[in-house]
């Protein structure tokens, strides 16, 4: 007689759901969905200890689609589920999906408290820059200017940057990603889900149907190279199809230069420290755009901090053991009782 012996290791199939998964064809939720799934078997979480925390949004039926246990909340109140979650069990792996519009209007206070207390979870933010779900409205994070159905001329309010705004709540970890690159997607969201504290991933994602091809210019496989500057802690800031430009600072503002120009070697580029206590430079990197910079990819900080959940535990310990009081029973035959 023989027995099947089976392996504890997971694998991405292990996360995979029988069913269809229903976002249109060529939505780039798709690739976020295959980059998790071959991401968390390299967290060496159980998969019974993962959890998949929604909103409402098209990236909110994330949890319906992986083959975890998930929470499908209320509109923008993903991050205050997430973290009673995390605060009742702080062994589970905890991971928010949420889109610009679930994260950064109606969410939006969520969203920075959640990263200024620093509780230990992941976050996926979607940003196609438009509600998708409600077919075409302008979102916190759509460009000044764009025709959407609720700006037939034009937005006149300035967007969020979500890194922006994540450094200012004093987030300890922030990372932005393409959906056009799987292997990209897959590396930063191990290393987030390393991170102890709150990890924010922002995914330039493509929405096919009401804002296609918004992310082109950075995306687009002629441009990609020339637009991107992917970041590696301990690595000069090179970019361009041939390595050729880099980043310096000069006073205050970053600069564009050519290596081989103007006397410019490699030695003069800057080199990036994700751990920097000091986010000035990452807030600085997180606001680049284009035209006048490539766009900040990989993990732009991963700076450790207290956690939330070991602080809150902390105070719970020593209050129990300076107390009385060690039960409810204790509470309730505690001083001046009545006795029948």
């Amino acid at each position: 007689m023989t027995f099947e012996v089976k392996s504890d290791i997971l694998k991405p199939e292990d996360f995979k759901l029988e069913g269809d998964v229903k976002w249109c064809p060529g939505c780039g939720g798709h690739a976020v969905l295959a980059a998790i799934m071959k991401a968390l078997p390299e967290t060496n979480v159980k998969k019974e200890n993962v959890v998949f925390v929604s909103g409402i949004g098209c990236s909110s039926r994330f949890p319906y689609y992986i083959n975890t246990y998930g929470f499908h909340g209320l509109h923008g109140r993903a991050f205050a589920i997430a973290s009673g979650i995390k605060v009742a069990n702080p062994k589970l792996s905890v991971w928010v999906v949420t889109g610009d519009g679930d994260s950064m209007a109606i969410g939006g206070n969520h969203f920075i408290h959640i990263l200024r207390r620093n509780i230990n979870v992941n976050i996926l933010l979607f940003n196609n820059k438009i509600y998708g779900l409600t077919k075409g409205q302008y979102s916190p994070t759509t460009p000044k200017g764009s025709i959407t159905k609720t700006s037939p001329d034009g937005t006149i309010e300035n967007p969020f940057l979500p890194g922006e705004l994540a450094m200012g709540a004093q987030g300890t970890f922030y990372a932005r990603v393409v959906d056009t690159n799987i292997q990209m997607m897959q590396d930063i969201f191990v290393k987030a889900a390393r991170h102890k504290g709150t990890s924010l991933v922002e995914i330039l994602q493509n929405c096919v149907i009401f804002n296609n091809k918004v992310h082109e210019e950075i995306t687009g496989k002629e441009k990609r190279d020339e637009n991107q500057l992917y970041l590696r802690h301990g690595k000069p800031m090179i970019f361009g199809k041939n390595s050729d430009k880099g980043i310096i600072q000069s006073g205050s503002k970053f600069v564009v230069v050519k290596i081989g120009e103007n006397g410019v070697t490699k030695n003069d580029i800057l080199i990036h420290d994700a751990h920097n206590p000091d986010d000035t430079r990452a807030y600085m990197l997180s606001r680049m755009t284009l035209p006048d910079y490539p766009v900040a990819m990989g993990v732009i900080r991963d700076w450790q901090s207290d956690i939330y959940e070991s602080l809150l535990y902390s105070q719970i310990k020593n209050a129990r053991k300076n107390s009385k009081i060690q039960s409810v029973d204790d509470l309730l035959n505690h001083g001046n009782t009545f006795r029948l």
